[in-house]
């Protein structure tokens, strides 16, 4: 019966066959809708923070706008002094720099009456 073909409903594997594309494609397309409900989700988690970090960002001006018009305006310093001078560290580089020749007698003297000043 080489010639003999069968007509009608698929036969055991044919059906099985059949299902497995279907059941494939449904989970791919299933999967499919998944990702992009979850894409969906992350970015609009992600506005949010967004938003909720503009906002923040806002009151923050805020309150530093309303602490900065609540405190008074600062007073003129009196005359800040020059930062401490290690004295002694400073006449021993200058001797230094004498005894190697870089500086003078002169340009020692001029600078050690700085320093005194």
């Amino acid at each position: 019966m080489p010639g003999f073909r069968r007509m009608g409903r698929p036969g055991l594997i044919g059906l099985a066959a059949r299902t497995a594309v279907v059941a494939g494609t449904a989970t791919a397309v299933s999967g499919g809708m998944q990702r992009h409900a979850q894409q969906n989700a992350q970015n609009e988690a992600l506005q949010q923070q967004a938003a909720a970090a503009q906002q923040q960002d806002q009151i923050n001006a805020a309150a530093a706008a309303a602490v900065a018009a609540q405190q008074p305006a600062p007073v003129a310093a009196p005359a800040a002094a020059a930062p401490a001078v290690d004295l002694i560290a400073e006449l021993q580089k200058l001797a230094a720099l004498k005894e190697q020749g870089i500086l003078d007698d002169a340009e020692f003297a001029a600078a050690k009456a700085k320093l005194l000043a």
